[in-house]
């Protein structure tokens, strides 16, 4: 490939290591495999995995879910074994099995490596099937079964051992495809030459979740990397402490986490803090009470949010920011935790004005703690742009809108479509805040007329899946 080149990583196996000098921003390119997850497959097309409210459904199969006829003829060749397959199965099995048929049908057809780009194949992929804890190891058994059950008696037959495999590697090395929007996972897929990248906490490049799982999904680097440097990203969210990464990483990809930040514990400090209120700090014990208070309302919430119960989600919210005030540092993460979502459920049930201030904090917070080019940090800003645009504070809109789109240029690209969703926004807001300038009684009176003359429509429903993992959970 043009950038990278195999080697061993010491530590850590074999790993990716930069042949030439890389930019932020600069892409590799990697191929995909991948299937619908079973829960979202009758709301996206199951081609191009964008959400729409009319589908066209497979006239033989009566499981695919299509875009058009031209979403249709572009599946067909991943599809048509699928097709007579789920047809004769009578049912359809998970996307884990679903995506280990397709990639036995691929590698019976074109062999172990299936692009001229791939540098791995994928019989040389980790498995771990041996390190699989007894709870998940039934799981994995029944997927064992429900693959023999579902394989076609006219494909060519596999051993019991080779389906582990393949299942063990997707189990392993699978990531998630999200919508177009880039906002809620919908599919899993399996990326060859990703499942090379290894993990580092304040890692250096960064994979956007697919917009198109036809195209050829990208590894973006978030800065410069130097000839020689190994290319790494992070398999779970910064936004925890260094033992709760540590124990994840463990737990799911069966390995123990060296990097800088886990050994020296970087940032925990601040993760955790207490305020500092009129130049003394807080003492320690009230601290702690606070933040064990803070876990129990973060359970509580979790649960009212999983029920949609977005007024009792408010009302556990509030209850536990006012107590966390003065007592915990804007950089705790049960705090930063309880303005994000207090922030989104807010603009859900379209209380702009106040979620604009928990947007606001959570953002500022963020920047102390995540790496500057940090997707999510990307994706937070721009909400929290969008959410002080609802409410009218224009010029603060503009500004997170801009330092967004900044961001996630380099996280997404250009041709990404929320990239490209957000540029209209930016050129939008840049219009309405030289109208503001000019005049401030005009602009406000144009904005209220305008929003009278629409309907006003509820904001997207808070998402009950969190999407922050770069790799697929189990």
């Amino acid at each position: 490939m043009e950038f990278v080149e195999v080697f061993d990583s010491p530590g850590k196996g074999r790993g990716l290591r930069a042949i030439r000098e890389v930019w932020a921003g600069d892409v590799l390119f990697v191929e995909l495999i991948c299937s619908v997850c079973s829960s979202h497959a009758a709301s996206v097309c199951h081609s191009c995995f964008r959400r729409q409210e009319k589908l066209q459904r497979c006239g033989q199969c009566r499981f695919a879910q299509y875009c058009d006829k031209t979403c249709q003829r572009a599946a067909w060749e991943e599809h048509k074994q699928e097709c007579a397959a789920v047809k004769s199965y009578g049912k359809v099995p998970n996307e884990n099995v679903r995506l280990a048929a397709r990639i036995l049908w691929r590698l019976d057809k074109e062999g172990s490596v299936v692009s001229d780009t791939q540098l791995a194949t994928l019989e040389e992929l980790e498995d771990h099937i041996y390190d699989i804890s007894e709870d998940d190891l039934k799981d994995f058994k029944v997927d064992i079964h429900n693959f023999l059950d579902y394989w076609p008696r006219s494909s060519k037959p596999h051993t019991v051992d080779s389906v582990s495999k393949i299942l063990g590697v997707i189990n392993c090395n699978g990531f998630m495809v999200s919508d177009q929007r880039g906002l809620q996972a919908v599919g899993v897929g399996l990326f060859p030459n990703l499942c090379l990248v290894n993990h580092d906490c304040w890692p250096n490049c960064t994979k956007p979740r697919s917009s198109h799982p036809l195209e050829e999904i990208e590894l973006r680097a978030l800065g410069k990397i130097s000839p020689g440097e190994e290319v790494t990203v992070s398999y779970v969210d910064y936004l925890n402490l260094s033992e709760d990464r540590r124990r994840l990483l463990k737990q799911q990809y069966f390995f123990d986490c060296t990097c800088e930040h886990c050994t020296n514990k970087t940032k925990d400090e601040l993760k955790m803090a207490g305020a500092v209120v009129e130049g003394e700090k807080v003492p320690e014990e009230t601290v702690k009470e606070i933040t064990e208070y803070s876990r129990t309302m973060l359970e509580k919430m979790e649960k009212a949010r999983i029920e949609a119960n977005y007024n009792e989600v408010v009302k556990i919210c509030r209850e536990c920011v006012e107590k966390q005030e003065n007592i915990l540092a804007d950089t705790h993460i049960y705090q930063l935790r309880m303005w994000s979502t207090l922030s989104e459920v807010l603009s859900y049930l379209q209380f702009f004005e106040e979620a604009s201030t928990y947007a606001r904090k959570m953002v500022e917070g963020y920047l102390k703690l995540y790496h500057p080019n940090n997707a999510q940090l990307g994706m937070a800003t721009m909400r929290a742009g969008v959410t002080h645009w609802q409410a009218g504070f224009i010029e603060i809109a503009h500004g997170m809108i801009c330092k967004a789109y900044a961001i996630l240029m380099i996280t997404h690209g250009p041709t990404h479509p929320i990239t490209k969703d957000l540029e209209a926004m930016r050129m939008q807001t840049e219009m309405e805040l030289r109208m503001f300038k000019q005049n401030e009684y005009v602009y406000h009176t144009m904005r209220e007329a305008a929003l009278k003359n629409q309907p006003i429509r509820m904001m997207a429903e808070p998402a009950t899946e969190s999407i922050k993992n770069l790799f697929r959970r189990k």
